[in-house]
């Protein structure tokens, strides 16, 4: 089998990538996207959502005037696999980004090369954290699908050194609003080209450690410290992301412009606030569930809420339904398309999601340290600095994962039940079943009230993981 799979490894590492092909050519349709998204922000960590202390006051607005989704899930309970989720529409242990620091797969289709060859020009500006962001690598945005990009390789706090197309660059200012202008100069220099913008905006709050500004941090003196610092960074991102839809809004363009905002996983421990059991880091609710809301003020009229299960992998296909492409079938997504449900014509998910915490550590990628270096070998000319930097490895496909042991914990969500599967290191599974409308904690395991629920769940859910191996091997590619 090993020599069967390293065969096609070598075939189709040499093909060009089956790239979605556009059906719909007139430009001046297709709607300009804007898609943002929050780094470690809980469920709870929001205003609109409740939250006794935080001020959001630009997310609250956005909240009381467009579609609020009520029961979104980011795809993988930490960052770099959800953020996969959102380039490929499937679920991230398909192409081995397992955990924090680990890349997407070259070989993998993005919606960025998706949108682009549909005619948007696009750009990334923020967290990467799916690979490199220096000239050369095969993983940085621009060897996956951005036209321009200004980019981290992880988080990022105030002052960051970020990489312009792999030129390092020393800003100065609030972290998130030194995102945000960098994608304003993007969107005022597209806007008027007579080409539809992809803008990804990825922030780097409120990801630890929580440094906010004075202004910011303020607001909260009578927190505890580390609190005060906390709802201060998600403060200052909302000041961002407000200056980023106030100008949008100024923009002839704007009533066909979408913007999408979530997070990539739930909340922290200790001080965030999540929607569930549990927290960044696992599979219960609270990791899973995140803050979500999108506008389109030619498509959505006034504000709504819906309670209809989506998740971070359904963006791409949603994206390919409203510009009207056809994506590649020979690679199977695990996110559905939610133009209907935009449309409010759809009620019940078909089609269930399947979460997978797969037992492999995360990579370490402190960007900080890293452009730091990279900034000091570009002044002495030396471009690419350490060249470990550039993910090489990582087009490569490798390891054999087991089709007879599904490690890790995985979860079935056929709402309103969610079915996990948990495989500890020994190779014992445990089951446990949930109602998530009357057991929104997932308190209460009815595995053994619904016996024949729970084994319909079970045969769906490793079928599922077994298509995901597959995925593994590279069997999608060919």
């Amino acid at each position: 089998m090993k020599k069967i799979l390293d065969c096609f490894f070598v075939l189709f590492i040499f093909l060009t990538i089956t790239q979605c092909s556009p059906i719909r050519q007139d430009s001046n349709e297709l709607p300009n996207i804007v898609l943002c998204m929050a780094d470690d922000q809980g469920w709870g960590d929001m205003g609109y959502n409740g939250h006794p202390v935080l001020q959001t006051p630009s997310f609250d607005a956005m909240a009381a005037e467009a579609l609020r989704f009520d029961r979104f899930y980011a795809a993988a309970p930490v960052c770099s696999p959800t953020r996969g989720s959102i380039m490929t529409g499937r679920h991230p242990n398909r192409f081995a980004c397992f955990s924090w620091g680990h890349t997407l797969r070259p070989q993998e289709v993005t919606i960025a090369e998706a949108l682009k060859e549909a005619g948007y020009v696009t750009g990334h500006f923020g967290k990467w954290h799916l690979g490199s962001v220096r000239m050369g690598s095969p993983v940085n945005p621009g060897e996956s699908g951005f036209d321009e990009w200004f980019s981290a390789p992880n988080f990022f706090d105030n002052d960051p050194i970020l990489s312009r197309e792999g030129i390092t660059i020393q800003t100065e200012g609030e972290s998130s609003m030194v995102t945000v202008n960098a994608a304003l100069e993007f969107i005022r220099k597209h806007e008027a080209s007579g080409k539809p913008f992809f803008v990804v905006v990825w922030f780097g709050s409120p990801h630890g450690p929580h440094l906010a500004i004075e202004e910011d941090r303020g607001l909260y003196d009578d927190q505890p410290e580390n609190l005060q610092h906390f709802y201060g960074e998600i403060t200052g991102m909302d000041r961002a992301f407000g200056k980023l839809r106030a100008e949008l809004k100024t923009l002839p363009s704007y009533e066909n412009t979408i913007l999408w905002y979530c997070s990539d996983n739930g909340g922290l421990p200790n001080v965030g606030s999540t929607g569930g059991r549990g927290h960044k880091g696992n599979i219960y609710e609270g990791g899973l569930r995140v803050p979500a809301i999108l506008q389109w003020p030619d498509r959505i009229k006034g504000a709504r809420i819906t309670s209809f299960p989506a998740n971070t992998s359904d963006i791409f296909p949603t994206f390919l339904d409203i510009i009207g492409v056809q994506g590649d079938t020979n690679r199977p997504l695990d996110g559905i398309s939610l133009l209907p449900v935009l449309d409010n014509r759809m009620e019940s998910r078909a089609h269930p999601m399947g979460f997978w915490h797969y037992p492999v550590p995360g990579i370490p990628t402190p960007s900080a340290a890293w452009m730091a270096e990279l900034l000091e070998a570009q002044r002495n000319g030396n471009m690419v600095g350490d060249s470990a930097r550039l993910r090489l490895e990582d087009i490569q496909i490798k390891t054999q994962y087991p089709v007879d042991s599904l490690a890790g914990h995985a979860a079935w969500l056929d709402w309103p039940w969610k079915l996990h599967r948990i495989q500890d290191e020994a190779g014992d599974i445990r089951w446990e079943l949930y109602q998530l409308v009357n057991d929104p904690l997932e308190s209460e395991d009815l595995s053994g009230d619904e016996p024949d629920r729970a084994a319909e769940m079970r045969t769906a859910l490793e079928k599922w993981q077994r298509s995901v191996v597959r995925s593994l091997y590279g069997l999608d590619y060919l």
